[in-house]
C-alpha cells in the first residue's frame, strides 16, 4: 500500500508533466500543496466521484486557481470523469482542463477561479448557503444538509481586497463549516512577498472572528490531519489553517523560487525532480497501487447511499418539505409562477402608478418573493435606497441563519462574489443591491456571474444624472453601456412600474446568466399600453406608441428617457409628423429576438434617434451613421435632477431639434 507521500507525489508528477506538455502553466503551487490536498481528500472530504452533483457533498474550492493542475489531478485520481487524456490536453483547445478551473458540475469543478480572492469569497457563499438551507430544511434526527466547505488559497488571494470583504462577513456570520487552508509559501510572480506583503495574517483573521491554526507544516501529513480535525470540531467560527509550504516542492533547483510559480520546469529539471521524489515512472504514468490508493468511488457511493436512506426517511416524515427541497434543488419555479406573473403585470398596467423604478422593483419583490422562498437578497448598506427589502424578508444573522436577507455592509465586490457562491451551491437564487455607479466595485464578480452562467440578480439603483445633488461621483455615465458589453449579461432599464415588473419576471425565469437592473431614484410616469405592447416588453424592445400611418421617424429610448421621447412625440405629432416611440428596456433581449420581430419594431429606411442619459456608445448600431444619439459623453454635475436634465439637453425641445435635422420637422 503506498504511503501518503507517494500518493501526494502522484499529484506532483501529473502537474509537472501536464505543464511541461503544454509548455504553459503553474506547477509550483500543485507541487507545494500536494500533501495538504492528499490529507484533505483522502481523510476528510465527503464526496462521490460517481455522482459529482450529490446534494450533500462537501464543497472544495481552489481559490488560487492558477494551480489548476492540483484540482485536475485530484479529480482524475479519485475517480471523477476526467480522463488521463484530458490531463494530457491541459490548456489545449476544447479540453476539460483549461488554464484556470471552469465550473463544470459533471466533472466536480464547483466554481470558476483564477481572479484571485474570488474563489475564497465564493466559498463564503457556499458555506452560507449550507447553513441557511440546513436551518430551513433540517429537522431533529434528519440533517439532510450537513456538509463542509473547504477552500485552498494563497498569498495572492489574501492580498486582493475582496478577501477582506468576504472573510470579515464570514466571521460575523459565524460560518463554522468553512475551513480555509492557506498556502503560505512566501512567493508570488514577482518573487518573495516579504517586499510587499508583510501583514500578520493570523491576527487579521482572528480580528475577523475566525479560529486560526498557526504554524502548520504543509508537508507533514499528520500535522495537517490534526489541524483539519481541530477545524471541524469548531462549529461557531470559520477556520483558517496557516500551512508553511515550499513552492515547487521536490524540484532540486526551482523549489522555493519564483521560477517554480508560472513556468514549466523543463525536461532536465523534471528528470531531477523524479529522482528527488523517488518517482521512477514515465510522463503521465500512475502505477496501479497508487491509483487504488486514491480511488474514492466506492467510499463515495457508500456515503451517498447512507444519505439516500436518511433522505428517504425524511421524505416519509416530512413529505411537503421534501417536495419543496427537490423543487428548489432542481431549479424549477413554483407551478403557479407563470399565472402570478401574468396577473401582476396586468394589475400594475391597470393601476398605472407613477413612481421611481426602484420603488416599482420593490413592489415586484413584494408580489413575487413570498412565493419564492429560494430568493435570498441583500444590499451593500443601501437597503432603504435600493428598495431591496420586501414584505417576506427576515434578516439573516449568525443566530438566525434561516433568514433570507443579508446586510452585506459596504462590501460591493464581496457581496457580488458571495452571491455567486450562493447561486453555485444550489437551491437558492441570490439578488443584491447597490448604486449603479458602484457596480464598478463589483464588476469582476458580475463578469464571473456571466462566465459561469449564474442566474444572480443585481439591483442597481440611482441610474443616471437623475441622482441629482450627490454629483458626478455618484452619477453613472458609462456604467449601463459597459455592463451591456459583458457577454451573457442582461441589462434591464425599465421606464415605469410595468417594465420593472417585467424585468423581475425575466430575471427570475433566467437561469443561464445574470441580470442587472438599472433603476431610477426619481419618479417616472406610467405609460399606457395595449395588449400587444404589454406582451412585447418581454422581447426587450417593442412599439410603445405608434403613428397614424407609416412612421417617418423612430425615437428609441430606455428608462427615464422614454417619457422624454413620448413628450417629444407629442410635440412632433402636433406639427403633423408621424413618429413611433420604441421602448427598449433590454437591448440584449431585443437582439436575441427573431429578425422578423426586430424588423417589425425597427423597419429599415426610417430615420432614428436614440435617447439615453448615458454614453452614446452602443446606440449607433440601432440608429446608423445617419441617425442621431442624444446621450451624455461627459461626467455630470451637482444640481437638482430637473436642472441637470435641462442643462445636458434632455428636453423634448432638444429632441424636436434633432428630429428637424433628420426629417425637417
Amino acid at each position: 500500500m503506498p504511503n501518503r507521500r507517494q500518493l501526494a507525489n502522484a499529484i506532483r508528477a501529473l502537474s509537472m508533466d501536464a505543464v511541461q506538455a503544454a509548455n504553459s502553466g503553474h506547477p509550483g503551487m500543485p507541487m507545494g500543496m500536494a500533501d495538504m490536498a492528499e490529507v484533505l481528500w483522502n481523510d476528510f472530504l465527503r464526496h462521490s466521484p460517481s455522482n459529482p452533483t450529490w446534494v450533500d457533498r462537501d464543497r472544495f474550492v481552489l481559490s488560487n486557481g492558477h494551480g489548476s493542475m492540483l484540482l485536475y489531478a485530484l479529480l482524475h485520481l479519485t475517480g471523477y470523469p476526467l480522463s488521463l487524456e484530458d490531463i494530457k490536453q491541459f490548456r489545449q483547445m476544447g479540453s476539460h482542463t483549461a488554464g484556470h478551473p471552469e465550473r463544470d458540475g459533471r466533472l466536480g469543478i464547483e466554481t470558476t477561479t483564477g481572479p484571485l480572492g474570488q474563489g475564497l469569497a465564493n466559498a463564503v457563499g457556499f458555506a452560507l448557503a449550507e447553513r441557511h438551507l440546513a436551518a430551513q430544511f433540517n429537522r431533529p434526527g434528519f440533517e439532510i444538509i450537513n456538509h463542509h466547505t473547504y477552500v485552498f488559497l494563497g498569498d495572492g488571494c489574501l492580498m486582493e481586497g475582496v478577501s477582506h470583504e468576504a472573510c470579515s462577513l464570514a466571521g460575523t456570520l459565524g460560518l463554522g463549516k468553512l475551513i480555509a487552508l492557506y498556502d503560505d509559501n512566501g512567493i508570488s510572480i514577482d518573487g518573495k512577498v516579504e517586499g510587499w506583503f508583510t501583514d500578520d495574517t493570523p491576527k487579521r483573521f482572528e480580528a475577523y472572528g475566525w479560529q486560526v491554526i498557526r504554524g502548520v507544516d504543509g508537508h507533514d501529513a499528520e500535522a495537517i490531519r490534526r489541524a483539519i480535525a481541530k477545524a471541524r470540531r469548531e462549529t461557531d467560527r470559520p477556520t483558517l489553517i496557516c500551512c508553511k509550504t515550499v513552492i515547487g516542492f521536490g524540484s532540486p533547483a526551482k523549489a522555493g523560487t519564483k521560477s517554480a510559480h508560472g513556468e514549466a520546469l523543463g525536461a532536465a529539471e523534471i528528470a531531477a525532480t523524479r529522482a528527488a521524489i523517488d518517482w521512477p515512472w514515465g510522463p503521465f504514468e500512475i502505477p496501479e497501487d497508487i491509483r487504488q490508493g486514491w480511488d474514492a468511488r466506492a467510499a463515495g457511493k457508500r456515503l451517498e447511499s447512507k444519505w439516500k436512506k436518511l433522505y428517504k426517511a425524511y421524505s416519509a416524515s416530512f413529505p411537503e418539505l421534501a417536495q419543496e427541497f427537490e423543487r428548489r434543488q432542481s431549479g424549477a419555479l413554483p407551478g403557479d409562477f407563470a399565472a402570478t406573473a401574468h396577473q401582476a403585470l396586468a394589475a400594475v398596467q391597470a393601476a398605472g402608478p407613477s413612481v421611481a423604478t426602484r420603488a416599482s422593483s420593490q413592489a415586484a419583490l413584494n408580489v413575487f418573493a413570498p412565493g419564492l422562498p429560494e430568493l435570498i437578497g441583500g444590499s451593500a448598506d443601501l437597503t432603504g435606497s435600493n428598495n431591496t427589502w420586501h414584505s417576506a424578508c427576515q434578516v439573516l444573522t449568525s443566530a438566525q441563519p434561516q433568514g433570507n436577507y443579508l446586510h452585506y455592509g459596504v462590501r460591493e465586490f464581496g457581496m457580488a462574489a458571495i452571491m455567486n457562491g450562493l447561486g453555485l451551491h444550489g437551491g437558492l437564487r441570490a439578488y443584491g443591491g447597490t448604486f449603479l455607479v458602484f457596480s464598478d466595485y463589483a464588476r469582476n464578480a458580475i463578469r464571473m456571474s456571466a462566465l459561469m452562467k449564474l442566474g444572480v440578480i443585481y439591483v442597481l439603483t440611482h441610474d443616471s444624472i437623475g441622482v441629482g445633488e450627490d454629483g458626478p461621483t455618484h452619477q453613472p455615465i458609462e456604467h449601463i453601456a459597459s455592463l451591456r458589453l459583458i457577454p451573457n449579461v442582461t441589462v434591464w432599464r425599465p421606464c415605469d412600474a410595468v417594465e420593472a415588473h417585467a424585468a423581475w419576471i425575466d430575471a427570475i425565469k433566467r437561469t443561464d446568466g445574470p441580470t442587472c437592473m438599472a433603476l431610477t431614484r426619481q419618479a417616472l410616469p406610467h405609460q399606457a399600453r395595449d395588449a400587444s405592447a404589454l406582451a412585447g416588453i418581454a422581447r426587450g424592445g417593442y412599439v410603445l406608441a405608434d403613428s397614424q400611418g407609416a412612421p417617418e421617424l423612430i425615437l428609441i429610448a430606455t428608462g427615464s428617457e422614454v417619457a422624454l421621447a413620448m413628450a417629444a412625440r407629442e410635440q412632433l405629432t402636433q406639427r403633423g409628423r408621424r413618429v413611433r416611440v420604441v421602448s427598449m428596456p433590454a437591448t440584449r433581449v431585443f437582439d436575441q429576438q427573431e429578425k422578423s420581430w426586430r424588423d417589425q419594431v425597427l423597419p429599415a429606411g426610417i430615420p432614428r434617434i436614440a435617447i439615453e442619459a448615458g454614453v452614446t456608445e452602443g446606440w449607433w448600431r440601432y440608429v446608423g451613421t445617419d441617425g442621431r444619439v442624444l446621450g451624455l459623453d461627459t461626467f455630470g454635475a451637482s444640481a437638482p435632477a430637473k436642472q441637470l436634465f435641462e442643462h445636458f439637453g434632455f428636453t423634448p425641445e432638444h429632441v424636436v431639434e434633432l428630429a428637424g435635422e433628420l426629417i425637417g420637422a
